[in-house]
């Protein structure tokens, strides 16, 4: 029962991470990124390639990240000429375009099988303590990942990002760049989630394109959506309940005798419920955001 709590808080924690940087693009900046899964797949995959080329750590965890900001960059190039609803379409195919490359470079990334035998950089001869170990790590950084998005909410740069969700002409009025903001949040998103990439790489000892599904994305926005995109607390909140739900399924299926065919499908279909219950009843999360109003 230790080790699987010791699972869920490093996969909730890992996955918070993820939720975290896209309430930075989507809460904060407005930005409706649908391929950002795409981000964690690349700190994902330099994380595996460079351990079957033997690279040490800090150069392929460095590579892995900056390729995502770069990806970040080129993403942002795209919205100067599309409209936001166009610009998530676009965001999704350049998403799936990775992922199809993935597949069909056997050579680098194991193709459709993907890579393993990624270990952790350390060993201390138990499992059980290099998980507990790990655990400790992803705990300290989705903390520190939070703590940044706060102060970022509460920055100058916080509040450009929000005039530029609410009111795009007064920032642009105002002398503000919205293609230099809008790079600036993608950017900073990616590194975050290549991050959170390399760490599950690590937990999993195992990267495939099955990383770089569109169904990943969508559950991150569930997430949000559940608990209060805009808010981190809320963002928070909708990684747990999500993750109590994907960890209660395995225990539902032997109480109540369900078959292996139905566990993928419930998982789904009650995260679908509650997402839709929220959005029918409660739009703004279980958490929502609190906006400023003028006295």
């Amino acid at each position: 029962m230790f080790d699987f709590l010791i699972h869920v808080l490093t996969i909730a924690g890992i996955y918070a991470l993820i939720a975290l940087a896209l309430n930075i693009q989507a809460g904060y900046a407005g930005l409706l990124n649908f391929g950002h899964i795409a981000f964690v797949g690349i700190g994902a995959y330099a994380i595996g390639i460079g351990s079957q080329f033997g690279l040490p750590l800090i150069v392929t965890a460095t590579i892995g990240i900056i390729l995502a900001m770069m990806l970040g960059a080129a993403m942002s190039m795209l919205g100067r000429q599309l409209t936001a609803d166009y610009w998530g379409i676009a965001t999704l195919a350049v998403a799936e375009i990775i992922r199809i490359v993935v597949i069909n470079e056997d050579y680098l990334t194991g193709g459709s099988q993907g890579i393993g035998n990624i270990n952790l950089p350390w060993s201390s001869g138990s499992i059980s303590t290099d998980n507990l170990i790990f655990m400790g790590i992803v705990l300290i950084a989705t903390f520190l990942g939070a703590l940044l998005c706060v102060r970022l909410n509460r920055s100058r740069f916080g509040r450009a990002l929000r005039l530029m969700r609410e009111q795009p002409q007064l920032a642009t009025c105002m002398g503000y760049h919205l293609q230099w903001l809008k790079c600036r949040t993608l950017m900073l998103s990616a590194a975050i989630c290549a991050f959170a990439g390399i760490l599950l790489a690590f937990y999993t000892n195992y990267v495939s394109p099955d990383y770089l599904l569109p169904s990943q994305t969508f559950l991150i926005w569930g997430m949000l959506m559940i608990g209060g995109i805009g808010n981190v607390g809320g963002v928070l909140a909708g990684v747990f309940v999500v993750e109590v739900l994907y960890n209660f399924i395995p225990f539902a299926k032997d109480i109540f005798h369900i078959s292996s065919d139905i566990t993928g499908a419930l998982r789904l279909g009650l995260i679908g419920f509650i997402l839709l219950l929220c959005l029918l009843k409660r739009a703004g999360g279980l958490i929502p955001e609190r906006l400023r109003t003028m006295p």
